[in-house]
């Protein structure tokens, strides 16, 4: 069965945008509710840790594939912590810190 408004041929592929060269990591910025310890980076496959002014975490780096991503949001799943949002970003947009 296929959900309404969907194909079912063109299911959620990891594919990339032409701009993304397929051996290189897909950059991701993932926003938590609330301050995470920077001492959590390693857990976090090696994500930068930033605490934001308004309370928020956001943990961004490259992610080899979506399997990747799937393990970090599982962990964030596991903490209890409330994800806000993921998005895919361009290596400029990443802030420096």
């Amino acid at each position: 069965m296929v959900p309404s408004g969907h194909t079912g041929d063109k299911g959620m592929a990891n594919t990339r945008n032409s701009e993304t060269h397929p051996s290189q990591p897909v950059v991701y910025q993932i926003r938590l509710k609330g301050h995470l310890s920077p001492d959590w980076s390693d857990w976090f496959a090696g994500l930068t840790i930033r605490l934001t002014d308004n309370g928020e975490t956001l943990l961004t780096g490259p992610l080899v594939d979506q399997a990747a991503l799937y393990g970090v949001l599982r962990k964030v799943r596991d903490l209890g912590i409330r994800l806000l949002s993921v998005m895919h970003v361009q290596l400029e947009a990443v802030p420096k810190h």
